[in-house]
């Protein structure tokens, strides 16, 4: 059984709704995480090459589990679009034991299709 202190949420900023779709699929086929969501547009304000960026993005949430974090963070590296993705992993530390039950069994890196 999963226990919250094995449990993680991934935050992932995304510079569109189209990317944050590709990458929300993509992690749930590979099974690097039990659920995603993709949150609507918000405006974040950052340093960027020696000067202050402001740009709309959208962030997805990750469900995915202690274990998988390091697959999940390679897989983020790989594909997403920018230079230096926004990745950070925050410990759930408490939740429902089915739900962190089920989040366990779906963030298992078997790829969806895959015969193993």
């Amino acid at each position: 059984m999963n226990t919250p202190s094995q449990s993680l949420v991934v935050w992932c900023n995304c510079p569109d709704q189209t990317s944050a779709q590709t990458l929300a699929k993509g992690i749930i086929t590979a099974r690097l995480a039990a659920c995603v969501n993709q949150m609507g547009a918000v405006q974040s304000v950052y340093h960027w090459q020696g000067g202050i960026e402001s740009a709309q993005e959208v962030p997805l949430m990750i469900k995915t589990t202690l274990a998988m974090y390091p697959q999940l963070e390679q897989w983020l590296l790989e594909h997403h679009p920018y230079d230096v993705p926004e990745i950070i992993a925050l410990p759930i530390v408490a939740g429902a034991p089915d739900y962190l039950a089920w989040l366990a069994q779906e963030s298992n890196g078997v790829e969806q299709g895959s015969t193993q």
